[in-house]
C-alpha cells in the first residue's frame, strides 16, 4: 500500500506485541486502508491484528436514527472481520480512557485509528497521545488523497484545491488487495447488538429510517443502480429535487461504510458519459475533500469566527438590519415559517434523515435570513442538521452551512440586507429551477400523515 496514507504521531519504538487498530471513522473492511496497513504491520512483527471501536453513548445531537444505521453497519463489519478471523471488541464509554486500558489489556505494541478532522476526534485523539508509550498511527482511508498531503493549509475554495489534487490523484487510485485471513489464538468476540443498544443514551423520538439500509453490503447495491441508472443524467438533473437523480450514497460514506477511492474507480470503469463522470467526480473528490482540509486546519469551522474576514465584515455590518420574519429553534424545528418551500425541505428532513442538496443550501439561507444574528444561525442549522440528517456531524455539513451562512469557499455578492455580501437565495431563484410546487405538495402531504 501507499505508506503516504499513513502519519505517524509520536516517535515510541513499536513492540512485538499485538497491534490495535481503534476504528473510528471507516466502518467498512474493503478498502479500509488501516485495516491492511495493521495487518502488515502485524505480519512484519509476527503477531496479530486486533480492533476495537469504543461506543460513545451520547454524540453531538445523534439519535437513534444515526446510531441505529451506525451499530446495524458494525454488525456487518464484525461478521467480515470474523470470516478473516480478525478479532473485533466494542468498549462503551469515552475513548481516553476506554482505549487506553484496552491497550493495557491486550498489551498492545502499537496503536492506528482513521483521520478525522472533528475536534472532538482530535481530541481524544491528543489525550490519548499524551500518556501513549507505544507508537500511534493514523491513516487517512476516507480521502482519495490523504488530507495533509492534498495541501498544507486551508483552502479558499474549490478552485484552489482542484489542481493539488488533479496532480497526484492518480497515485493514489490503485487498487486494494486482497485480505487474507489471520492466525490468532485470541478468541473472537461475539456482537451483541440489542445491548449495544441498551447503551446509548440519545432521543429516541426522532425515528430510524427504512427507505435506506445500513452496511457495506447495501452500500455496493446503491452504488450499483446509480451507476446504471441515475449517472448519465446526474450532470443535468441533480440540482432538481423533483428529480431521483442524486446517488444517495452520503449516508455510507459518512459512517465509512464504503470508500470514497472504490466509487471513484467504480464511476470511471462504467460505460457512461465523461462529462457525467467527471459531475459526479468533482463532488465525490474535489467538494468532499474540500470539507476535510476545511474542518482539518479550521478549529472555528463550527462558528461565526471560522468565517472568511470579508463574510465575517459584512455580516457584522447588517447585523442589526430589520428582519421581517424572525423564528425561534422550536418553530424552525416544527416546520412553522411563512415559507412552504423552507418547511417543506425541513419536513424531507424530518421524515427520511435526508434532504436533497439543493435544497439544503436554501435551508441554510433562510435560517440566516430569519434569525437574530449569523452566529444564532449556524448553531440552529448546525444542531437540525446533526439531530435528523443520517450524514450529519459530517466535515461535509459543516463546510456547507458555513457556505451557506458565512461566505466559506465563495466569494463576495452584490449587497443586500441582512446577508451583506453573501450569496443570496430566494424563493423565485428555485422556482426557475425547478417545479417548487410539486416538491412542496409532496413533503407538506406526507409530513401532514405522520
Amino acid at each position: 500500500m501507499n505508506l503516504n496514507r499513513v502519519g505517524k504521531l509520536n516517535n515510541c519504538e513499536i513492540k512485538k506485541s499485538p497491534i490495535v487498530y481503534w476504528l473510528s471513522r471507516e466502518h467498512r473492511v474493503d478498502y479500509n486502508w488501516a485495516i491492511l496497513f495493521g495487518l502488515e504491520l502485524a505480519k512484519s512483527l509476527n503477531t496479530i491484528l486486533i480492533i476495537v471501536f469504543n461506543l460513545v453513548p451520547s454524540f453531538l445531537n445523534a439519535t437513534l436514527r444515526q446510531y441505529s444505521f451506525m451499530l446495524k453497519g458494525l454488525k456487518e463489519v464484525h461478521s467480515e472481520l470474523s470470516n478473516l478471523n480478525i478479532p473485533f471488541f466494542i468498549t462503551t464509554g469515552q475513548p481516553e480512557n476506554n482505549v487506553t486500558h484496552f491497550l493495557s489489556d491486550v498489551k498492545a505494541g502499537a496503536l492506528l485509528t482513521d483521520f478525522d478532522p472533528l475536534k472532538i476526534k482530535m481530541q481524544w485523539k491528543n489525550n490519548i497521545l499524551k500518556v501513549l508509550k507505544i507508537p500511534f498511527y493514523e491513516v487517512d482511508s476516507h480521502n482519495i488523497v490523504p488530507c495533509w498531503l492534498a495541501s498544507n493549509k486551508q483552502e479558499f475554495g474549490a478552485y484552489t484545491i482542484r489542481p493539488k489534487i488533479k496532480k497526484i490523484l492518480d497515485e493514489y487510485l490503485d487498487d486494494f488487495p486482497k485480505l487474507k485471513k489471520q492466525n490468532t489464538s485470541i478468541d473472537l468476540p461475539e456482537f451483541a447488538l440489542e445491548k449495544l443498544f441498551n447503551k446509548i443514551e440519545v432521543d429516541n423520538d426522532v425515528k430510524e429510517i427504512d427507505w435506506l439500509k445500513p452496511g457495506a453490503d447495501k452500500a455496493k447495491k446503491v452504488l450499483r443502480r446509480f451507476i446504471k441508472e441515475k449517472l448519465d443524467k446526474y450532470q443535468s438533473d441533480r440540482n432538481d429535487p423533483n428529480k431521483d437523480a442524486i446517488s444517495n450514497l452520503s449516508p455510507y460514506l459518512h459512517f465509512g461504510q464504503i470508500s470514497s477511492q472504490y466509487i471513484a474507480k467504480e464511476i470511471l470503469k462504467s460505460d457512461t458519459s465523461s462529462e457525467a463522470k467527471e459531475s459526479f467526480l468533482e463532488e465525490l473528490i474535489v467538494r468532499k475533500e474540500l470539507s476535510d482540509n476545511f474542518c482539518y486546519y479550521n478549529r472555528n469551522y463550527d462558528n461565526f469566527d471560522g468565517f472568511p474576514q470579508w463574510a465575517k465584515n459584512t455580516l457584522q455590518e447588517h447585523l442589526k438590519d430589520k428582519r421581517e420574519f424572525e423564528y425561534s429553534l422550536k418553530e424552525f424545528e416544527k416546520a412553522k415559517t411563512h415559507d412552504e418551500l423552507w418547511n417543506s425541505a425541513q419536513n424531507e428532513m424530518v421524515l427520511t434523515g435526508k434532504m436533497h442538496g439543493y435544497m439544503r443550501m436554501y435551508w441554510a439561507k433562510k435560517i440566516l435570513e430569519w434569525s437574530a444574528s449569523p452566529q444564532e444561525a449556524m448553531n440552529i442549522a448546525i444542531y437540525l442538521n446533526d439531530k435528523y440528517q443520517l450524514d450529519g456531524r459530517d466535515p461535509n455539513g459543516y463546510a456547507g452551512i458555513a457556505w451557506s451562512i458565512g461566505g466559506m469557499h465563495d466569494r463576495a455578492w452584490s449587497e443586500r440586507n441582512i446577508f451583506g455580501k453573501v450569496r443570496y437565495m430566494n424563493y423565485n431563484g428555485c422556482k426557475r429551477k425547478f417545479d417548487v410546487e410539486e416538491y412542496s405538495d409532496k413533503w407538506s402531504d406526507n409530513y401532514s400523515k405522520t
